[in-house]
Order: C-alpha cells, then sequence, then structure tokens
C-alpha cells in the first residue's frame, strides 16, 4: 500500500529541489571582488543561533547596521557599527581581520577570536555570515541586507540555508528598524566627516 505513495513522492523530489533556493557555500575564498561586493552600509535582518552566548547576545538586539570598510592590502574590514540595545544606542569601530582562503571574517572581542564564515547568495544586496558550521551544538547564522526590509524571496534563502544546516523558522531572532535609536548619531558623525573632508580640501 506505502509503495505507490512512496513513488510518487520520490517522483515530486526533481521538482521541489528546482523550485527552492540552492543551499550558500560557506568555503568560498576572499578575494578583492568579495570585498568590493560587500563594502558600504547593511542592515542585520535576523539570526539563529544554538552557540548559547551568541543566543543570549543576540537577543539584545532591536535594530542594528553597520558600514564594511575594507582594506585590501591589510586584510582587514573596518565596521563602523550602529546597535539599539534596549533603550540604547551603542555605537562602535572596530576591524575585522580577513581569512582570504577558506572565507573567514575574524573579530577579536574580550580576549576571544570570534570567526565567521562569510557566505554570498546568488542576490548580491544579501550575504549571511556562519558560525561554527559543522557543529550542530553550537551552529549559528546571521543575515544582512542593504535594506532595512528584504523580500519574501531574500527572507525565503535564509530559511533554505537554516534548513541546509539543520536549523528551525521558529529559532530565528528577528531585528525591527523601526526600533533604531541610531539615526541621530549617523547623522552627526557624517556631518563631522563632511566638515573634515572640506577642512582637508582648505588645506
Amino acid at each position: 500500500m506505502a509503495l505507490p505513495w512512496v513513488l510518487a513522492v520520490l517522483s515530486l523530489l526533481p521538482l521541489l529541489d528546482a523550485q527552492s533556493p540552492t543551499c550558500t557555500n560557506y568555503t568560498v575564498p576572499i578575494t578583492n571582488a568579495t570585498l568590493d561586493q560587500i563594502s558600504g552600509k547593511w542592515y542585520y535582518i535576523a539570526s539563529a543561533f544554538h552557540h548559547l552566548e551568541y543566543k543570549e547576545s543576540a537577543t539584545k538586539f532591536k535594530a542594528s547596521f553597520f558600514y564594511f570598510m575594507p582594506n585590501h592590502t591589510e586584510d582587514k574590514i573596518w565596521v563602523r557599527e550602529y546597535s539599539t540595545i534596549g533603550d540604547n544606542c551603542t555605537y562602535e569601530f572596530s576591524p575585522l581581520t580577513i581569512y582570504r582562503e577558506n572565507g573567514t571574517l575574524m573579530k577579536y572581542e574580550n580576549g576571544t577570536r570570534n570567526y565567521g564564515h562569510l557566505m554570498l547568495p546568488k542576490d548580491r544586496s544579501t550575504f549571511m555570515l556562519a558560525f561554527f558550521p559543522e557543529d550542530p551544538q553550537q551552529i549559528g547564522l546571521s543575515f544582512y541586507a542593504d535594506k532595512p526590509e528584504v523580500t519574501p524571496e531574500q527572507m525565503e534563502q535564509f530559511y533554505e540555508d537554516l534548513r541546509c544546516r539543520g536549523m528551525k523558522k521558529s529559532e530565528v531572532l528577528y531585528t525591527d528598524e523601526k526600533k533604531d535609536l541610531c539615526k541621530p548619531l549617523e547623522k552627526q558623525h557624517e556631518e563631522e566627516k563632511k566638515k573634515e573632508s572640506e577642512r582637508t580640501e582648505k588645506d
């Protein structure tokens, strides 16, 4: 009795594979072209973590955006990060070290090296970072986009990559750009940069 049902399901598998997004690779080397692609302003959209410390940290973020400023020769990315945590805006300027061969970015924080594997979906207006990708007990995935709101297709790619790595949609923690408190500070910094640039030009 079960055989026809099994055959029917198996016959649908190629169709399902064709309709669903493919899993994004996390072992692609980082090139200068890669760094140019991820340069600029990005918004932290969502994440899911099995690592308890990372998960606890992610629950505190209401909104976050940042600027990636790669230095090709030093293999570093300077990051200007604006995060709304609780009722406060926090700002951090810090470097990420680039490990080109295995496609990894490292942030040194509080005496600990935190590694994220850069994942570039086909949609160039998004990217992801995978943490502990080969450890089901610690694995994590975070999702970023160049706009604060993403399309259903972009979100589905993130969900698909979660499923590829044994994680569930129900584990996802989302940010909300409407709760952002950092726009005034960003504006202040932009005005300061503009004035500094004008002074430099005069000199």
